[in-house]
């Protein structure tokens, strides 16, 4: 069962909310009444999503730091290269951006909240605000410094627009204090926002 969330990109006012969050109650009264599956089902689903976070994203980018064909493989085709560590990310493309000294990519959903819920649970209500979609594209580095992420002059700005059947996520820099450490204690040093581009890891 897909996660209920539209990606169409149309209006996101309160009436095409109402419309559409009327819709999904009819559909899955629907469905439930036809046996297709049931209440508890749906329950579960909705569990199971809410208690997702960016923990998987977090050992993929760890796993990435440590294998460097991995890494290679992931920027090349993130869905596969996600799918190796028996993970889903549904039937959507994933596209990982790699941080570098010259370039610092930030990911946004303009329109809506398109975001890689599978590996970084549920968006925060930032990323969803109307301020961030529309301003980050504008001005990604004030965006930044109010997130307290200040780069040099000399980076590279790009930013990412997420789509209705395209997810982004990006590979932080790995910071050289972590050299020698283990999955687990690279997986603690990455943070949701550093998977968006919100944040660095400096340290």
């Amino acid at each position: 069962m897909s996660e209920p969330h539209d990606h169409r990109h149309g209006r996101d006012d309160e009436d095409s909310v109402s419309y559409y969050r009327t819709m999904e109650i009819a559909v899955r009264s629907l469905l439930i009444e036809k046996g297709i599956f049931s209440a508890q089902d749906v329950r579960r689903t909705v569990e199971a999503m809410d208690g997702r976070n960016y923990s998987r994203g977090a050992r993929v980018v760890a796993h990435a730091w440590q294998d460097g064909a991995y890494r290679a493989r992931l920027l090349a085709n993130g869905t596969a290269a996600v799918e190796e560590l028996g993970m889903q990310v549904g039937p959507l493309k994933l596209v990982v951006v790699e941080n570098t000294p010259a370039v610092h990519n930030v990911v946004v959903c303009t329109l809506c909240s398109c975001y890689p819920r599978m590996l970084l649970g549920l968006p925060p209500d930032w990323y969803k605000s109307r301020e961030y979609r529309s301003r980050v594209v504008r001005e990604p580095r004030a965006v930044l410094a109010d997130f307290g992420t200040a780069l040099p002059a000399d980076v590279t700005i790009r930013v990412h627009d997420s789509t209705a059947d395209m997810r982004y996520m990006v590979l932080p820099m790995r910071p050289p204090a972590s050299a020698g450490e283990s999955a687990a204690q690279l997986e603690r040093r990455i943070s949701r926002d550093a998977l968006v581009g919100t944040a660095v890891i400096d340290r």
